[in-house]
This record gives structure tokens, C-alpha cells and sequence, in this order.
């Protein structure tokens, strides 16, 4: 019953979009229903592997067989382990209240039934590409999420800025997307398959540079789809879809699966110490990357979003760990699917309140308006920046504590890093709380916020309870590290520094990085944004991430493609039409002598005859 997994909500989709408007009353419950029932089928495979014991836990099924060509043999098969449970739970579950809140937030949209169809379908791509037990399938769910998420963030698409923000994730995510194509060759012309058990089981008799090169390839793949630098440009410009799907794309699906991508393939990364480096290195930029952008973003949904980018960044730089990160890493992706999907309702619960307004600078003192609101954002705040006992303590601890026990320069370097992260995380989302929640009332005319209804309330009352408990249960008696060993393994090593003492550092950086929140914006806030310093200006610009794209990338491409299309036009087409010019003259030239006159064919004959025996005459006389 594995197939039912992804089945359910795909069924959903295809439903809602072949019915068309007959389905626009009661299609949203239909989309709800399909989301909630897969979710049931999770937690009923989740109890069942519960009930069996080490290698029986995991399940493999193929269905038929999808590419039978001479030399690749790929099946369509699916698999259930421990690594890909967390992530149908996490999807299903955090997806399926999602959708329960996308009932009120799409309430008044005419194309609700077309929004349900597309979140039932990334929901579909994405447990695909999860419970994939081959590269090719993965692949499958890969691109079917890439669709999904264009097909969401352009719903709007009479919004020129929707459009454009679509079209802009598509093709960023292509670039990465290449990456992963690649490395799917190289795997097959080194493995002679792409199945998870063949290829990992060929990996230790590879060459450590075809290991480094398959890494690398789909490190491409994985900062495409995580927006992790240098293809995180996306990810920001994503906002314009509708909220809920901010909160999908953010928490349980698609920024996640470059997080799995690296921790399934552990088996390729542990034995590439080049290519392990380049990820903990890309999550370790990206994670300061956008927390400096976090701090200077008005629009309360591009801070949240720039917030993802960081933490993302954080679950990069763990899996780079290996043995001793990828249980950590998978923690706190699962937490931060609780926390940033409240965070991202809570965030859409405001706007609805707010007549769609984004930015902060116009909001203030909704605290005793919003007071369900107000407290479920709270709580996800207080997981994010990681004020025990909440998720996000028990999971960033551990990647600091990780990094901090891999040792050596790397280990330094990385842990500071996400130490200072912490502190950066804390500095923005007080800031974002500040803004929105407190102070004075800095609302437009006309504007009357008020308190949402019980289908947005509800669901993010549940996400608050999950930001609360989640990291402390995962956490207890290392459950979820001893769930996650028999597929990313587990070895434990000593930090540099004790436990107490990190702990007692990332909260002494927390705690410094709100009083300077709080210190500069619980006073006054400016209705329009001040110049700033030029780190200020840099992080508006999103760090300028677009214009070293358009600089390093689209303008010499542009001007390659030019150069290209002068070869072709006038080196490669100037020869060939230069060679048929000239046999054309030439035959039409030859064409004269074939007048069709047998007086002219006389002549020619007299004159050939002529000149032979003249020839002749010449030669006996000599």
C-alpha cells in the first residue's frame, strides 16, 4: 500500500483540474481530504515499521518496470525507511494543515478549486521524490516539485510580478536541476545503474575523484532546489505566490529536498571528503547569507523567507558533517517544518487582517487585536531562535555542538559561523515581532484588523504545539538519532568545548542579539526606511545576489550566445551557402551547354572529332 502515499494527493489533483468549474463548490475539501488521508496512510506505515525491528523496518516495492532500455534497467520502485518516514510524516502532516488553512485564507479567490489542485500536486512530487528507491524516480518527484512550485508562486499570474517571480524560479532551479542530471550520467557510467543499493554499494570501489565529482553534482542540484548560494536568488522573489504557499514551499516540501538529496546519498559524501567539505562550506555562507538579509527586509514575508534561506543553510552545513551531523541535520529540518510553517500562517494570518499589506513599517500593536496570532507567532519566534525549552534549542544546539566537535579549522570556522547566526537570528525576528506586535498602531486609513477565523486559527494553534514539543521529543534519549542510524549511520565524537559551555554561548549570543533589537526599534519606528549604512543597502539588495548573477552570468552568456549565433550565421552558414552558391553557378553555368538543339550537339561533336584528329596530326608530325 506503499503507492498509496503519493497516490492520494496526485488522485486529488488530477481530479480538481480535469472537472474544472464543477468542482469549484466543494473542491477545497476534496484537495483537504486527499492531503489528510495520505497523512493517515503515514501515520499508519510509521506504526507498522514501529512494530518491526532492524532491517524489517525498511520496505522496497517495484511496480513495474519504467525505463527497460539496453544497458539501464530502471523500475519504477519505491521504498520506506526511516530516513524517508520523517519526511512523509513531515510533508503529510504539516502539508495537510496547510491545506486546512488555505480553506480561510483563499476563501474569496474564484480559482480556489485550481489552488487546491496545485498544492495537492506538490504535495504528490515531493513524497515521490522522497520515497524514491532509485536516482531516476527521485528525478521524477525532482522536476515534479520544480513544476508544482512555478505553477504556485505564478497562481497570481495577472501579476506581472508573480509571472516574472515564477519564470525567475523555474529557470534558477534548471541551472541546479543540470547538476543532478550530470551526476545521474557519471553514476550510471561508473555503477552501471542508478539504484540506491547498486550505486551505494559500488561507491567504496570508485575513484575518489569520480566520488568528489558525483558529490559536487549534486551539491549543484541541492542549492537549486534549497536556494542555498550561489542559486538562492529565487527564493525571495517566491513571496509573491499566496501565503499558505509560502508556508508549503518554506517548511514541508520543496526547500527540503536538498537536505534529503545530500542525506540520502551519505554513502557518496562520507567517502568524498572534497565534495562534504564544499556543502558544510555552502551552508555555512548561506546561513549568514541570509540572516544579514533577514535584518534589513520590511516585507514581513521576504524576512521570513531570507530566514529559511538561513536556516536551510544551518541543515547544509550539518549534513557537511557527515556521521556526526546528518541526525542533527534532519532534526532540525523537522522542527524548523513546524516553527517557519506557524511562523509563515501566523505571517499570512496578519496580512489578512491587514487589507494584503506586507510591510511592517504598517503594522504595530497588534498584540490585543490578534491575540491567537499573537501568541502562536510567538511561539514559533521563540523556536527559531532556539530560548530553550523550545524545538529550535534542542536542534540548532546540536548542529553547534556537531560542528564545533568535527574538529579542526573547518570545525572552528563553521561553529562560529552558526554561533553568529544565532545571534543574527535573534536580532531579526525580534525585530519582525517588534514591528508587528508592538509599539504604536501604524496602520492606513480604512485598515480594521481583526482576529482570523478558526480554519487559519486552528492550524496554527497545532504548528505553535509541535514548535513547543517537537525538539525535545526528537531529542529525548537521542530518539531520532538511533531512528536515523541504520541509514546515515552514527558515530559520536567529542567537542572542543563541553556542552554547558556551547549552550551557555549560543544563548548568551541570542540574548545580546534581542537587546539590540529591542534596543533599536521598541522606540520609534520610521513609516519610510532611512539610507543606512552600506551593509543596510547591501542587504536590501539581497546582497546584490541578482546583480552578480546578471554580471557574472546572464551579460558574458548573453554575449557568448551573440558571439554563437555571428559563428553560425556567418562562419558555419557563410560556408554552406557559399559551397551551394557556387555549385549553383557553376551547374547553371554547365546547364548552358545542354541547349537541346541537335544542330548545337552536331557541332560539339564536329569540333570534339576535330580537335582528336588535329591532336593525331600533331603527334605523328613531332
Amino acid at each position: 500500500m506503499l503507492w498509496l502515499l503519493p497516490a492520494l494527493p496526485l488522485a486529488g489533483a488530477v481530479i480538481l483540474l480535469l472537472l474544472g468549474r464543477i468542482g469549484d463548490r466543494w473542491g477545497h475539501w476534496l484537495g483537504c481530504l486527499a492531503a489528510l488521508a495520505s497523512f493517515g496512510v503515514a501515520v499508519w506505515a510509521f506504526a507498522a515499521m514501529l512494530g518491526r525491528t532492524g532491517d524489517a523496518r525498511a520496505l522496497h516495492h517495484s511496480y513495474f518496470s519504467w525505463v527497460p532500455a539496453a544497458g539501464l534497467q530502471a523500475d519504477f520502485s519505491l521504498q520506506l525507511d526511516q530516513l524517508s518516514m520523517c519526511f512523509a510524516l513531515l510533508i503529510t502532516g504539516v502539508g495537510s494543515l496547510i491545506h486546512l488553512y488555505s480553506i480561510g485564507y483563499m476563501s474569496h479567490d474564484r480559482d480556489r478549486r485550481r489552488f487546491f489542485a496545485y498544492l495537492n500536486l506538490f504535495l504528490a512530487a515531493m513524497l515521490v521524490l522522497v520515497l524514491a528507491d532509485n536516482y531516476l524516480v527521485l528525478y521524477l518527484g525532482w522536476e515534479g516539485v520544480g513544476l508544482a512550485s512555478y505553477l504556485l508562486i505564478g497562481f497570481w499570474y495577472e501579476k506581472p510580478s508573480a509571472a516574472t517571480a515564477a519564470k525567475k524560479a523555474f529557470v534558477v532551479n534548471r541551472v541546479g536541476d543540470m547538476g543532478l542530471v550530470i551526476a545521474l550520467f557519471v553514476m550510471f557510467a561508473t555503477f552501471g545503474s542508478i539504484d540506491f543499493g547498486h550505486v551505494f554499494a559500488g561507491a567504496p570501489h570508485a575513484g575518489t575523484g569520480t566520488l568528489t565529482a558525483i558529490g559536487l553534482l549534486l551539491l549543484l542540484g541541492a542549492c537549486g532546489k534549497s536556494a542555498q548560494v550561489p542559486l538562492q536568488s529565487w527564493l525571495l522573489d517566491a513571496m509573491e505566490g499566496p501565503t499558505p504557499v509560502s508556508a508549503l514551499i518554506h517548511a514541508a516540501t520543496m526547500v527540503t529536498a536538498g537536505v534529503y538529496l545530500v542525506a540520502r546519498s551519505n554513502p557518496i559524501f562520507d567517502l568524498a571528503p572534497g565534495a562534504r567539505a564544499a556543502v558544510m562550506a555552502v551552508g555555512a555562507v548561506t546561513l549568514l547569507f541570509g540572516a544579514i538579509i533577514g535584518c534589513a527586509k520590511d516585507d514581513i514575508k521576504k524576512a521570513l523567507a531570507a530566514s529559511t534561506m538561513s536556516q536551510i543553510g544551518y541543515m547544509m552545513l550539518a549534513a557537511g558533517l557527515g556521521p556526526i551531523g546528518y541526525a542533527a541535520a534532519i532534526m532540525h529540518l523537522l522542527t524548523h517544518g513546524f516553527f517557519k510553517a506557524g511562523l509563515f500562517l501566523g505571517a499570512g494570518s496578519v496580512m489578512h487582517a491587514m487589507n494584503e499589506q506586507t510591510d511592517m513599517r504598517r503594522y504595530g500593536g497588534l498584540r490585543k487585536l490578534m491575540p491567537i496570532t499573537f501568541v502562536t507567532f510567538g511561539l514559533g519566534y521563540l523556536a527559531i531562535i532556539g530560548v530553550p525549552p523550545f524545538a529550535g534549542f534542542f536542534s540548532k544546539d546540536r548542529i553547534i555542538e556537531a560542528a564545533f566537535a568535527f574538529g579542526g579549522v573547518g570545525g572552528w570556522v563553521t561553529g562560529i559561523a552558526a554561533l553568529a547566526g544565532a545571534g543574527i537570528t535573534a536580532f531579526y525576528m525580534t525585530r519582525v515581532v517588534l514591528l508587528t506586535f508592538f509599539g504604536e498602531r501604524r496602520w492606513d486609513e480604512g485598515v480594521h484588523p481583526h482576529e482570523s477565523p478558526v480554519s487559519m486559527t486552528g492550524p496554527m494553534i497545532l504548528l505553535a504545539l509541535g514548535s513547543i514539543a517537537s525538539g525535545g521529543l526528537l531529542a529525548f534519549g537521542s530518539a531520532l538519532q538511533n531512528w536515523l542510524a541504520p541509514v546515515v549511520g552514527e558515530r559520536h565524537a567529542e567537542s572542543v568545548l563541553p556542552s554547558w559551555a556551547i549552550t551557555v554561548f549560543a544563548l548568551g549570543v541570542v540574548v545580546v542579539g534581542i537587546w539590540v533589537a529591542y534596543d533599536e526599534y521598541a522606540r520609534s519606528v520610521p513609516r519610510t526606511a532611512p539610507a543606512g549604512s552600506p551593509l543596510t543597502r547591501a542587504a536590501r539588495a539581497d546582497l546584490y545576489g541578482d546583480a552578480f548573477n546578471e554580471a557574472a552570468f546572464m551579460r558574458p552568456g548573453t554575449h557568448l550566445t551573440r558571439s554563437l549565433v555571428f559563428v553560425d550565421n556567418r562562419g558555419i552558414d557563410g560556408i554552406v551557402n557559399t559551397t551551394a552558391a557556387l555549385i549553383g553557378g557553376l551547374s547553371a553555368r554547365i546547364r548552358r551547354v545542354q541547349t537541346g538543339f541537335v544542330r548545337s550537339y552536331a557541332l560539339s561533336m564536329f569540333t570534339g572529332a576535330a580537335l582528336v584528329v588535329a591532336a593525331l596530326l600533331a603527334v605523328r608530325l613531332l
